[in-house]
């Protein structure tokens, strides 16, 4: 680990002295590789500074309690436990950030939401999710637009994709993928019978070109009228597309906008997002220590979590964890729950390794 963590060091110095350079910023592109590639590497370097520094340390004051002086002896123990006590959790730090990346994290998100069993409660638990996770994006500074939507009649959603963008946003999400299930008393129940209903969500990173190659002769576009919302153009254009593509069958609909070009588009993006989400799960399914190491399997049929209302509690069902916040949780505060989940990885992950 230690040799790992000087190569890295020495990695990062050459960076910081290849930043220094006075011709640096003559090429923009080289620039901005440099400097994310220095921030990648700032945690990690600064904890193992801290580190060598706290064992320097420990080394001097093992030596000052040997001293004749003995208020110089007390000092020295005392700084021998406090230092014995911070060692630990920053040796554990270390080897978290020495484990191996997910190429993925980095990437934008298209979060994806299906009403499951339970009718409208169901549609509108699918609302309730969309909200929570836009709450939450927007304490995180993250961007969201909706890509394609499908109300139903109480106000709530059959499904909804949306495309969440920001920083490291898939790192933070992707444990969210599964059926995620409500307890509580719906509007319209007026016996007060408390029902259970479900929503499947699906988080899929955001694929770009370079992760999918798309042939123009797989793909076949088809083009009507669209239905619902979206105002005059309505049934008056066939601005609504639909693309399927050949290789697998899979088919996404977008009718949102009112030009056939940004619904073409958006159509490509989801499709894209799809195809890459089906090459990670072969990749996973073929690597069974990969898989490991996960928080379950992220398969949308497993129900990962339940939100019973009644007693004001979201329970994670992979990791054990209940809250009684409730209500803030739905508002979108959803941080604790996510780093919970990011947690039990990294412990999963650790283990795997030392196996």
């Amino acid at each position: 680990m230690f040799a790992k963590l000087e190569s890295l060091e020495r990695k990062y110095e050459d960076l910081e002295r290849s930043l220094a350079a006075p011709d640096v910023f003559e090429d923009q592109d080289r620039y901005r590789k440099l400097t994310k590639a220095h921030a990648d590497l700032r945690e990690v370097v600064e904890l193992f500074r801290r580190y060598k520094s706290l064992e320097q340390n420990l080394k001097d004051n093992r030596e000052l309690e040997h001293d004749t002086d003995p208020d110089i002896r007390a000092m020295a123990q005392e700084e021998i436990h406090a230092i014995e006590a911070e060692l630990p959790s920053i040796e554990h730090a270390l080897k978290v950030a020495l484990l191996p990346t997910d190429p993925l994290d980095e990437k934008n998100i298209l979060l994806e939401i299906r009403a499951g069993t339970g009718g409208e409660e169901a549609a509108l638990f699918a609302a309730d999710l969309f909200r929570m996770y836009s709450r939450y994006a927007e304490k995180m500074g993250w961007k969201v637009e909706i890509m394609s939507e499908s109300p139903s009649d109480s106000g709530g959603y059959k499904e909804i994709i949306a495309m969440i963008s920001g920083d490291k946003v898939y790192s933070r999400l992707k444990f969210e993928s599964g059926t995620h299930r409500v307890q509580r008393v719906p509007a319209t129940e007026s016996q007060g019978r408390i029902h259970t209903s479900a929503a499947t969500v699906a988080i899929m990173p955001e694929a770009e070109e370079v992760d999918i190659d798309l042939k123009p002769e797989d793909l076949r576009f088809d083009v009507y009228r669209s239905s619902g919302p979206g105002g005059q153009s309505v049934n008056t254009t066939d601005s609504a597309v639909r693309v399927t593509h050949i290789p697998t069958g899979l088919v996404v609909c977008c009718q949102d906008e009112k030009s056939q070009h940004k619904n073409k588009a958006k159509g490509l993006k989801i499709l894209m997002s799809r195809l890459l989400q089906m090459k990670q799960e072969e990749q996973n399914a073929a690597q069974a220590d990969q898989r490991r190491a996960q928080v379950g399997s992220g398969d949308r049929s497993e129900r990962i979590r339940t939100y019973n209302f009644p007693q004001g509690r979201v329970t994670d069902h992979r990791i054990n964890l209940t809250l009684y916040n409730l209500p803030k949780v739905m508002e979108g505060e959803i941080q604790e729950l996510v780093d919970a989940l990011v947690t039990a990885a990294q412990t999963e992950a650790l283990k795997a390794q030392a196996e």
